[in-house]
């Protein structure tokens, strides 16, 4: 029997140039993804990042400009941001919210746009928790008493975010499942205004990342103590909005997956709360961390997130979102093609450049895919 030369096998291996390679596309971050019955044109995404620019949780103008502008620019999904389920979730006043039928038509403008740029639009569902009723963060982000505009503010356990602020309430029986069944409404009105990725806010100290974490859960009771009762409410939340999105739509949790503070929440509670989160039809984990206490030190730099992200992938056996001072192309298509992520969130070098999927289809050896109206002046042309 003669045998088998690399170029006359169909295993893995084959060298450059075969037909196996035109037919299956090298995985990179310029490659398609395909979640359930939603496939983004890269692996590129716009983090969700507050705007504080809303009246009464309203989308407007700004949003449309500022989200569309992104899917324009190149990027594969657009997620929005922070989007409160009821009013007192808001982080300040002028955050965006979906607690009523009102708030549904505004979004689903900016979401049918979005979808005619060819990027798939998305929304992070949110609730504040103890860090709610605060001033924007160029007003010092400073807590808002109710008699200044302000409002009660919510959680596990009645321990404020800061030292001195107000405590919050905790959230008896009857306000967790009302609680619940926000979520539920909201992602239901999410659906109406036509996003196909819903994200749930489980991270950055705001109320499922409140229940999840010992430092500001003390509760007693079935919530709270070990891990499966610091993670009930998290996976109560993220089950009933998988049960509302259809099977063949994607749904997102993004995590803190430290505190950074000795005897917080850390790495492998995260990796068991994706395994479960996994169990229950979540597709993947957004993966950022911090923001629970005012007092952690966190060694912020390039990529500081991406180990974390790279274990919950491995070890919890679900896809990941890398996210965290991620500004180069090259770097940001390293993290896909080593294993690390499925897809890389990119927030605040998009504010600076909403054209960087662009930059980074150059950089990376494609011509860059200039929407119409701009590419017959920009895009190089052959002499």
């Amino acid at each position: 029997m003669a045998t088998k030369t690399p170029s006359d096998t169909d295993t893995a291996g084959c060298p450059a140039g075969t037909d196996h390679d035109r037919e299956v596309p090298e995985l990179d971050l310029l490659s398609p993804l395909a979640v359930r019955g939603v496939t983004f044109r890269n692996r590129i995404v716009m983090s969700p990042m507050c705007q504080y620019s809303s009246d009464d949780g309203l989308a407007n103008d700004w949003h449309l400009v500022h989200l569309g502008s992104r899917a324009v620019g190149g990027v594969g999904l657009v997620v929005v941001e922070a989007t409160a389920v009821t009013a007192e979730g808001r982080i300040t006043p002028k955050d965006m919210g979906i607690w009523g039928d009102q708030h549904v038509e505004p979004l689903a403008r900016v979401a049918r746009f979005v979808h005619s740029q060819g990027a798939i639009a998305g929304i992070q569902l949110a609730h504040a928790g103890r860090k709610a009723s605060c001033q924007p963060p160029w007003l010092d982000g400073a807590v808002l008493p109710p008699g200044a505009g302000g409002w009660p503010v919510v959680g596990p356990s009645p321990v404020p975010f800061h030292d001195g602020d107000p405590a919050p309430r905790a959230l008896d029986a009857a306000g967790i499942d009302a609680v619940v069944a926000a979520f539920e409404a909201a992602a239901r009105r999410a659906l109406a205004a036509g996003f196909r990725v819903i994200e749930v806010h489980a991270a950055h100290g705001y109320l499922l990342h409140e229940f999840l974490s010992p430092l500001s859960n003390l509760r007693t009771d079935e919530y709270g103590g070990s891990l499966e009762n610091r993670r009930r409410l998290t996976l109560r939340v993220a089950g009933r909005v998988r049960e509302a999105v259809p099977a063949d739509l994607p749904v997102f949790v993004r995590i803190s997956a430290t505190d950074w503070v000795e005897g917080g929440w850390d790495v492998e509670q995260s990796v068991e709360l994706s395994r479960r989160l996994r169990e229950l039809g979540v597709d993947l984990i957004d993966v950022s961390s911090g923001a629970l206490t005012p007092k952690a030190r966190i060694p912020v730099g390039t990529g500081y997130q991406v180990p974390f992200a790279r274990r919950i992938r491995h070890e919890a056996g679900v896809m990941t979102g890398a996210v965290g001072l991620i500004t180069e192309p090259g770097y940001a298509d390293g993290l896909v093609t080593g294993g690390d992520a499925d897809l890389v969130f990119v927030g605040r070098e998009l504010l600076r450049e909403p054209y960087w999927a662009l930059k980074a289809q150059h950089e990376l050896g494609q011509e860059p895919s200039w929407p119409k109206p701009y590419g017959y002046a920009v895009r190089r042309r052959a002499k």
